[in-house]
């Protein structure tokens, strides 16, 4: 099968790292990435099948992971050589069309009993992500035993599928596992109003998934682009702003007073959907007191002054992917919204460093979703 395999490789790795730091994302040209033809992994036991994708998502971790700025954290719950891609619409053996729930839980993983989040239905929280039949992982896409979406071929555990609608496109359901995550996210959500930091595919996402879970909640989004701040207002956002302007916008809309550029007051609540030290800390800068900062977007190692965490008791809490039932929500979303016109362009795998390119400079030209197209490698491998 053809895959873009990852590998462990120390020195292309460091490469990875310093082109991604000079050129902004554009180190998968030299990272430890590459296009081969690879045996498929093999069925790991009962109740799992092969699902060949239709379309794969380029995610920003994803992005991260090829440009050597993850986090170490992920060492011990990463297994290589992985395929990357676990935003996945495809076909079973059988004919039916799926998408990923790609987190490795206990159940996929064949151990018996669950660990007490799973058992809790809790199932991104598996305290197992290392264990079982299986190799390390957290996700499919980050495992060597699975595969995963930048393939013509992966593995997965019948837990892990869901039936996609007839009436859904391949472009929309391509969107329902990153609208998962914000329906997750958005369930967080106490129903007031909400500030939502960051407006790329995740930050796009929550905004529907807020206004849609919150009728009447005040949404007030700060986007870069022009593009993003259209489509977040479409999508529900009550106001839209620069992030520069997020602090005057909350100070007037709030009644807040400031102090050295810090408000006394602010959002109830702030949802950072890009996770990197400058949006974290703006995040803590412009809640109000006794608020809570939700950190959607994957943040890595930063540096936060976390003083006013302590001094206006402000909440920081983490939302990590989904449960199964975040994906029935998203699939209505998906749909009902339309939401396959963010999917801006598809490449196929041949052209992997235009396609990571093109992710990466995803805002700047005035795209959102860049996704990798099989359905062509599917029928050359059928004639």
């Amino acid at each position: 099968m053809r895959a873009l395999v990852y590998e462990r490789s120390v020195p292309r790795f460091a490469a990875a790292k310093v082109a991604g730091a000079v050129r902004s994302g554009r180190g998968a040209k030299v990272g430890p990435l590459r296009l081969a033809d690879v045996d498929p992994p093999e069925l790991p036991g009962p109740g799992w099948v092969r699902v060949k994708p239709r379309l794969a998502g380029i995610c920003g971790s994803d992005l991260a992971t090829i440009d050597g700025h993850s986090s170490r954290y992920f060492e011990p719950i990463v297994s290589f050589p992985f395929v990357p891609g676990h935003e996945v619409v495809g076909d079973t053996d059988d004919g039916r069309r799926v998408v990923l729930v790609p987190i490795l839980t206990c159940v996929v993983r064949g151990i018996d009993p669950v660990c007490g989040q799973c058992a809790a239905d809790r199932p991104n929280r598996c305290e197992r992500t290392a264990f079982g039949h299986l190799e390390p992982g957290l996700q499919t896409g980050f495992c060597e035993s699975t595969g995963g979406g930048w393939s013509t071929v992966l593995v997965a555990h019948e837990s892990q599928l869901v039936d996609v609608p007839e009436g859904l496109t391949d472009e929309q359901a391509v969107l329902v596992e990153p609208m998962a995550c914000a329906v997750h996210a958005a369930r967080q959500l106490a129903g007031g109003d909400a500030a939502v930091i960051g407006s790329g595919t995740l930050g796009l996402l929550t905004i529907a998934a807020a206004a849609a879970l919150h009728p009447g909640i005040a949404v007030v989004a700060a986007a870069k682009h022009p593009h993003q701040k259209a489509l977040a207002r479409e999508l529900g956002a009550s106001t839209v702003c620069a992030p520069a302007e997020l602090p005057r916008v909350l100070r007037s809309r709030t009644g807040s007073w400031v102090i050295d550029d810090r408000l006394t007051g602010g959002a109830p609540e702030v949802v950072d959907c890009v996770g990197s030290a400058d949006s974290l800390q703006q995040a803590l800068d412009v809640v109000g007191p006794g608020g809570t900062v939700h950190a959607v977007g994957m943040p890595g190692v930063t540096t936060l002054d976390l003083t006013g965490l302590w001094h206006r008791e402000i909440a920081l809490r983490g939302c990590y992917a989904y449960d199964r039932d975040d994906f029935a929500t998203a699939i209505e979303l998906v749909g009902t919204l339309d939401l396959g016109r963010l999917v801006s362009a598809t490449y196929p795998l041949a052209r992997y460093a235009e396609a990571l390119q093109h992710a990466a400079e995803a805002g700047r030209r005035g795209s959102v979703k860049i996704a990798f197209d099989l359905r062509a490698e599917k029928e050359r491998n059928r004639l």
